[in-house]
């Protein structure tokens, strides 16, 4: 689907709302408002409100996944092989700051919304992101898992999330805590600096000795079918209503 203006305005009125408001919280009135269009429009451009959500995501998503593939394939296929820690960290946010300055709109907000995709229960755009991203992410943990091989796949799981977590709170709030840096250093540090800060910070933890003293929960591995939960919160949870409430 090209992106017209019209649709440019409606995906980055639904971006700031739905990460200012929540997704069932944020009806396609206020979208419609905001974006000073009517309402035929986002039918036209996009068919539902859940059609809407998966667009504002695969608008960044879909580059930065892009290209983050290519960039693993080519480190990859170099003669040296596979990436340390370090190197997988510092790849994924040079692709973030890609895929954001490709598809335009602010870092902050989008990394809000996705906060909200991974801690709000929404069976419909979990199912989506696994659709069309899950291999990638599979892939990423993998790699993750290469990178750190004494630590247990269910410890694993948890400071992957924990990596995330941080890493979207700080880039959600990076233009605040780069004004309180100022403030109270009396130096600027730009966006890309306090990025790369990050990775040092989330490659210790990733590293750090084993906190599981339970020899069976270290023990554990994942289900083999562990994504029916997924899928079964796609089919059993009402995907969003399009009218206003």
């Amino acid at each position: 689907m090209p992106h017209s203006e019209t649709v440019e305005r409606i995906l980055d009125a639904a971006e700031q709302l739905f990460a200012e408001r929540g997704f069932a919280e944020t009806s396609l009135r206020l979208i419609t408002s905001k974006a000073d269009v009517n309402l035929a429009a986002v039918n036209y451009h996009f068919g539902s409100k859940s059609a809407l959500i998966e667009a504002v995501f695969s608008r960044v998503l879909g580059p930065f996944c892009a290209s983050l593939e290519r960039e693993l394939d080519r480190r990859q296929a170099s003669p040296e092989g596979g990436m340390d820690l370090e190197e997988l960290l510092e790849v994924t946010i040079e692709q973030v700051q890609s895929a954001r300055l490709c598809s335009g709109g602010d870092l902050a907000t989008f990394m809000r919304l996705l906060g909200l995709a991974l801690s709000q229960e929404h069976g419909h755009l979990r199912c989506y992101l696994e659709d069309m991203y899950g291999k990638l992410f599979r892939r990423y943990l993998l790699l993750l898992q290469e990178a750190v091989p004494r630590i247990p796949p269910l410890e694993l799981f948890w400071r992957t999330h924990f990596m995330l977590g941080a890493a979207i709170f700080s880039l959600s709030g990076i233009d605040t805590l780069r004004a309180f840096a100022e403030e109270r250093f009396g130096v600027q540090t730009s966006s890309e600096q306090a990025m790369r800060l990050l990775v040092p910070f989330l490659a210790a933890g990733m590293r750090a000795e084993s906190a599981l003293r339970d020899p069976q929960l270290a023990a554990v591995q994942p289900r083999p079918r562990a994504k029916v939960a997924v899928y079964a919160a796609c089919v059993t949870r009402p995907v969003l209503p399009d009218a206003d409430e």
